[in-house]
């Protein structure tokens, strides 16, 4: 049989929501879109009432969030995770200029895989460090004199350009093929070694790459510019999971050559 997965794989993930009443607003203005996967990482107060009164009718997508205690586990199986921020950061992730370019970005792959977009704190949003661990980011394109919304405005009007986009996918795109096995995924014409790798692969990679940069003495102290600026550059070449597993083989090679490390050493 065949049917429509975007949707299913596209996850909308609130980290340390304040007041429990956003959630609901949050569900709502998720399903008048379709969406249904909310995640929510580390909620002052949840269940609460006023999260359900608030949700009206999306109160089955309010109590079937799922609640993790770290953003990582929110979104570790995702192939791109996208962080919404009121303010441009200092760090170099690839942004996206405007919210429509990023939802035909996130349905694409949702074809395939699942994907995120992340929302922080009704106060002041997500921190560095949470950003760190998207691929990319993306703003709202409101009033600069007044460019305020509250959480739930903001989960509406992404939530609607993921819709507007999925509405404008070619029928072909996203007919799914699903066999007997409910774990087996295939899509048509996109063979495995050619989907986008997800972020625990991508942290992996970061982590392996880093270790052979100070191992091989490319950096001699903590450099955590360097390594934001190829996180980076990896994000917007989009490798495929076969590239990434080159590109792995590759600094295996190359850390095969090194002398053994200190921490070696005193193994």
């Amino acid at each position: 049989m065949t049917q429509a997965l975007p949707f299913a794989n596209l996850r909308i993930v609130l980290v340390q929501t304040y007041h429990p009443g956003n959630i609901g607003s949050a569900a709502r203005a998720m399903k008048t879109m379709g969406l249904t996967d909310l995640v929510l990482v580390n909620p002052r107060v949840f269940p609460d009432e006023e999260a359900t009164r608030l949700a009206a009718g999306a109160a089955d997508v309010v109590e079937n969030a799922r609640v993790v205690e770290r953003l990582e586990d929110a979104i570790d199986d995702c192939v791109r995770v996208v962080g919404a921020s009121a303010r441009l950061r200092s760090l170099p992730l690839p942004h996206y200029d405007e919210p429509d370019e990023m939802a035909q970005a996130l349905v694409k792959d949702a074809v395939h895989d699942p994907v995120a977009l992340v929302f922080g704190r009704e106060r002041f949003g997500l921190t560095n460090d949470e950003i760190r661990l998207c691929s990319h980011q993306v703003s709202i394109p409101a009033n600069p004199d007044y460019g305020i919304l509250n959480l739930s405005q903001a989960v509406q009007v992404l939530a609607y350009e993921l819709r507007r986009a999925w509405r404008r996918l070619p029928c072909a795109d996203i007919d799914v093929a699903v066999d007997s096995d409910a774990d087996n995924v295939a899509t048509s014409g996109t063979p495995s070694r050619l989907r986008q790798p997800t972020r625990e692969q991508v942290a992996h990679f970061q982590a392996h790459l880093g270790r052979v940069m100070r191992d091989s003495g490319f950096i001699t102290q903590p450099h955590a510019r360097t390594e934001e600026q190829l996180q980076a550059l990896f994000a917007r070449a989009t490798p495929t999971r076969k590239e990434l597993s080159l590109l792995r083989g590759l600094l295996s090679s190359l850390e095969a050559h090194l002398p053994p490390s200190s921490d070696d050493r005193q193994d």
